[in-house]
């Protein structure tokens, strides 16, 4: 009997690990949504959670989605919000609301990774508390600082830090343009 030897993985470009990030990525294109206040999620998790401009805490689980060639009907409800907002997303090619089940979203990642998201409320009890834009912003700084940044953004990504741990005194268009620095100094990192 003669055994197969495999050839090692290439962590770099198998897809199968890449997909492991998607989570967080579903949540860095929720952050980039005006129309949501905060997003998280981990690698090799299978929950994104997200916030709403009017507090409400709802989770997206992944599942594998089945192929399918229905039409989408347009309809303005929450998952479109989603759904465009993963669009965006440099790292999604498909993004469609399933119209019969009105709580899920079909994606697929450039790498080849196909997700059911589907649409959960999170009570008001729950125990986790929801992401806030101040820890958004703070794990955006804390990715910068951890990639030998230049000079300048390492003092753009200081300055997030302090404007996040001072979240509560800072006025709204201060808030708002630390969310957008932080959004680009994200996408020069993953560029």
């Amino acid at each position: 009997m003669t055994s197969t030897e495999f050839p090692a993985i290439d962590r770099d470009k198998s897809p199968l690990i890449d997909a492991d990030y998607d989570p967080e990525r579903i949540a860095a294109a929720l952050r980039n949504s005006p129309h949501l206040l905060a997003a998280d999620g981990e690698a090799g998790g299978d929950t994104v959670r997200f916030t709403t401009p009017d507090g409400a805490v709802f989770t997206l689980t992944l599942r594998d989605a089945p192929p399918t060639d229905d039409d989408i009907l347009p309809d303005p409800l929450l998952n479109e919000a989603v759904a465009a907002a993963i669009l965006n997303d440099r790292n999604f090619c498909v993004a469609s609301p399933d119209y019969q089940g009105e709580d899920t979203i079909t994606v697929q990642t450039r790498s080849g990774g196909r997700y059911l998201l589907v649409l959960g409320f999170e009570s008001a009890e729950s125990d986790q508390k929801p992401s806030t834009p101040a820890a958004d912003i703070a794990q955006a700084a804390d990715r910068v600082l951890i990639s030998n940044p230049s000079d300048a953004d390492r003092s753009a990504a200081e300055l997030l830090n302090y404007i996040a741990a001072t979240w509560n005194k800072q006025d709204l268009p201060l808030r708002q343009h630390a969310q957008a620095v932080a959004r680009n100094l994200l996408r020069a990192l993953d560029q």
